[in-house]
């Protein structure tokens, strides 16, 4: 699909992209992605950890065939190393070098692109091409810094003081992610396209596992979705198990050779799905692998 003529893109085409990569989506996701895309406007991808949001970025950067150009957010982020830094080595080489040859060195010289570590947004925003920009779980940096987005985000373009302004050549594809550790900025929601995801159903991540793991038997896949769901739901855990860890075990199971989900399985295979000691010791005290399997044979 080329990603440099977005205005032939229709939701049939993009619900099809998302399918051929094996990413099951429904409208609810399909349509927000369509309009951000079409509209030229980041998306904003609100949910829990592990239900999918990095994936969709994943997803467009290999249904667009184009590059995708992550930045990772975390407290202390600043705009040094999301924007640009001068390379201050190279700056000091040359400095050294001038200083043993005949050859005069003005300033200007110095703050040239020669010199210019680029990080991920001036990247996106001086690709050659239109690329995919993931700014992943933005909740996590401080609020001056969300400020310093809008400009990026509203204007495309940066100001580098040595340089002046420089405006994208090509608008990127921006999704950002937020697990909700903060609450955002209105100024921020007003920019974007908002769109939440929500653990899959049971019927959905059964689609999933069946995508992701086709070796799987038909009986084994859907218990795994349900002891999924059971401990997302029945259980106040610190960390939910995520779609990716419900593949992890699919996965496993296969390697086990298991058909069907039995007690021994879920001993062995409970810390691909639970990864803190408190969730694990809570779920075998109220519970345990015998529970579970009962709680998933009344289906």
């Amino acid at each position: 699909m080329n990603i440099g003529n977005l205005s032939e893109l229709t939701i049939e085409k993009l619900w099809s992209g998302f399918e051929k990569v094996g990413y099951i989506a429904e409208e609810e996701i399909i349509i927000p992605v369509y309009l951000s895309l079409r509209l030229e406007k980041p998306l904003l991808v609100t949910g829990a950890p592990g239900v999918g949001k990095t994936e969709i970025a994943k997803v467009l950067a290999s249904i667009f065939q184009t590059d995708l150009i992550r930045l990772q957010c975390y407290e202390g982020l600043d705009e040094t190393k999301a924007l640009y830094e001068w390379n201050y080595q190279k700056q000091l080489i040359k400095i050294q070098l001038t200083k043993e040859s005949t050859e005069e060195l003005a300033e200007h010289d110095l703050f040239s692109r020669d010199y210019l570590l680029e990080r991920p947004l001036l990247k996106a925003i001086q690709a050659p091409r239109k690329v995919v920009l993931l700014i992943d779980e933005i909740d996590k940096t401080d609020e001056e810094f969300e400020a310093f987005l809008f400009e990026v985000l509203s204007d495309f373009q940066v100001s580098v003081p040595e340089l002046g302004t420089l405006k994208a050549k090509f608008i990127p594809v921006v999704v950002l992610t937020n697990n909700g550790e903060r609450e955002l900025s209105d100024g921020l929601k007003r920019r974007c396209v908002y769109l939440y995801i929500d653990f899959p159903s049971i019927e959905k991540e059964l689609k999933i596992i069946k995508v992701k793991v086709p070796g799987i038997g038909a009986r084994l896949a859907e218990e795994v979705a349900l002891v999924a769901h059971h401990l997302r739901h029945d259980f106040d855990f610190k960390k939910k198990p995520s779609i990716s860890e419900t593949i992890d075990l699919a996965n496993a199971l296969v390697i086990l050779g298991a058909a069907k989900l039995e007690q021994d399985h879920i001993r062995r295979t409970l810390n691909l799905l639970l990864k803190d000691q408190e969730d694990i010791d809570l779920f075998n005290k109220e519970m345990g692998p015998a529970g579970l399997i009962e709680k998933i044979s009344k289906r």
